[in-house]
Parts: structure tokens; C-alpha cells; sequence
């Protein structure tokens, strides 16, 4: 009977501030604060700070973790805890103040299927001095902006468009020198070396069908003929003979 009266109950106990540190670290910090001596209560906080380090080895990842765990031990006090501290100590309102709202950023892009940032892209090539470093960046913009249309119109544009298109967003500052190439599902236009459609035939020129029947074959068998049937003629020699 008295072990039943001793029992603790969670809706007895008082309210844990963090629970990620658990009733027990609430309790020596509670017993911290009835310590009179300072000395003796600076070390309690010492081993405090230790043991709630030990408890959340996760914290040692986070930028200036033992600074965070002396807040967390100043807010468990509900910041009455007489104890110097290592970094400065914290206040109910700086830890309950609310960070000021972020503005999102409103972009308006002139061009929906170029995007904002290809318009930063081009101020920037427009404030280049240099000139080989400005025709690089209208090079640049121009594959870009046919690879974005493309992908926006599931089409191919021909490269006076889009010449068209930078002239009329920079005034006629910028024009590329290169041809933008872009590669569709659609395109089979044969006038790119790099693209050229006689690589694959041209294999299949040199290496020809097996069943060929003027010529050696790729195993090297004059007339198309293959040596299994010679062997299979060997084997059934060989069975009749013996």
C-alpha cells in the first residue's frame, strides 16, 4: 500500500516544458534552482549542460550547439536560474519573438515560356564590355531560348525567330554567330554533320546479313553455309560407323 500511494502519475506531475529532454533532465534543473550556493549550483548546470549534450548527440550537427543547449537550459527554468553563462543569456521575449515575415519575391517575366531569369541573363550580357564574352552570352541565350521553346510548344522554331525575338527583347544589341541547334523527337533534318544519318547504315553496309547466299558469311563460311552441318554429318558418321 504505501509503494501505491508513492506512485506518480503523469497527470500528477507538472508540466514538461521539453520533452525531448525528458522528465528526469526537468527535475535536476529544478533541483539546480533550491541550490543556494552558487558555486555548487554553477557546477550542477555545468553537468546539466553535459548531460542534455549527451542525451541529443544530434544537436552536435547544428551551428553552435552548446550555445543552444544553454537556452534550452534557461527556458526548462523558465528563466530563473541564477548561473553564469558562456554565451549571452537569453530573455522570454527574445525567445518567444516571433521572426519578421518574409517577402516573396513577385517576378512579372515579359515572355511566360522564356522565364525571369534568362531577362537577368541578358541585362547582364547587355552591361558586358567585352566583346567576345558578350557574343558567348548571346550564344548562350539563343540555344536557351529555342531549347525553352521547344520545350514549352512541343515544336521546333527556326533560327530567324528567334533572332527575331532577341532582337526585339535587347533592341538589337545582341545577335549569335552560332547556330543554335537543338535536338527534337521531331527533327530529322539531315544537314548537321554531327547528326548525320549514315553511321548506322553505313554498319550495317559493312557488316551484312548472316544469310547472305553469294558471299562468306561473318563466321567466315564460303557460300552461306554453316560447319554445324558438317559436324552434325561428322556425328552421324561417327554413329553409324560405330
Amino acid at each position: 500500500m504505501d509503494n501505491l500511494e508513492n506512485m506518480e502519475y503523469n497527470t500528477t506531475r507538472n508540466h514538461l516544458i521539453m520533452k525531448e529532454y525528458g522528465r528526469h533532465i526537468q527535475k535536476m534543473i529544478e533541483h539546480t534552482l533550491t541550490i543556494e550556493d552558487k558555486e555548487t549550483r554553477q557546477k550542477n548546470a555545468y553537468a546539466v549542460i553535459e548531460l542534455m549534450g549527451f542525451l541529443n548527440p544530434h544537436l552536435k550537427n547544428v551551428e553552435d550547439f552548446r550555445h543552444k543547449l544553454w537556452d534550452h537550459l534557461f527556458l526548462i527554468s523558465d528563466f530563473t536560474l541564477d548561473v553564469d553563462s558562456p554565451y549571452p543569456i537569453p530573455t522570454r521575449e527574445t525567445l518567444k519573438a516571433k521572426p519578421e515575415t518574409l517577402r516573396y519575391p513577385k517576378k512579372y517575366p515579359k515572355f511566360n515560356h522564356l522565364g525571369k531569369n534568362i531577362e537577368v541573363v541578358i541585362d547582364k550580357a547587355l552591361k558586358e564590355e567585352n566583346p567576345e564574352k558578350k557574343q558567348g552570352f548571346a550564344n548562350a541565350i539563343a540555344y536557351y531560348m529555342k531549347l525553352t521553346y521547344s520545350n514549352w510548344h512541343k515544336e521546333l522554331v527556326h533560327d530567324d525567330t528567334i533572332q527575331n525575338e532577341l532582337s526585339s527583347i535587347t533592341q538589337g544589341e545582341l545577335e549569335f554567330n552560332n547556330r543554335p541547334f537543338v535536338k527534337h523527337r521531331t527533327d530529322n533534318r539531315p544537314d548537321r554533320d554531327d547528326y548525320s544519318t549514315g553511321g548506322r547504315g553505313q554498319y550495317r553496309q559493312s557488316y551484312g546479313g548472316r544469310d547472305n547466299r553469294g558471299g562468306r558469311d561473318n563466321r567466315g563460311n564460303a557460300g552461306g553455309r554453316d560447319n554445324r552441318d558438317n559436324r552434325n554429318g561428322r556425328n552421324k558418321n561417327f554413329k553409324k560407323r560405330y
